[in-house]
């Protein structure tokens, strides 16, 4: 069982940076892969990074990609989304999520309760 917190959210103006982080609780962290999905008014949730357990290999939506960095801490069971250059389009709830490796929602079992990142113009 894995509990997952995100925090670090809020208003920033377009071209500014945030970092986003994701606290986990358990012992089994290190063994899952990690993913940060968002979330938009109106919108399906969507995929935006995602990171192996070990934190070697990432992959990232073509949306972000260059602006967003994912990385992780296993040991102190914590998982960061460093964005920069933000867009109005990037505004959604950003939620982690712990599971398998992989850009599907479904593939994902443990999910935090979200952090809103509003970008202002």
């Amino acid at each position: 069982q894995v509990q997952l917190v995100e925090s670090g959210g809020g208003l920033v103006q377009a071209g500014g940076s945030l970092r986003l982080s994701c606290a986990a609780s358990g012992r089994s962290f290190s063994g899952y892969a990690m993913g940060w999905f968002r979330q938009a008014p109106g919108k399906e949730r969507e995929f935006v990074a995602r990171i192996t357990s070990s934190g070697l290999t990432t992959n990232y939506a073509d949306s972000v990609k260059g602006r967003f960095t994912i990385s992780r801490d296993n040991a102190k069971n914590i998982l960061y989304l460093q964005m920069s250059s933000l867009k109005p389009e990037d505004t959604a709830v950003y939620y982690c999520a712990a599971g398998l490796y992989s850009n599907r929602n479904q593939d994902y079992r443990f999910w935090g309760q979200g952090t809103q990142v509003t970008v202002s113009s």
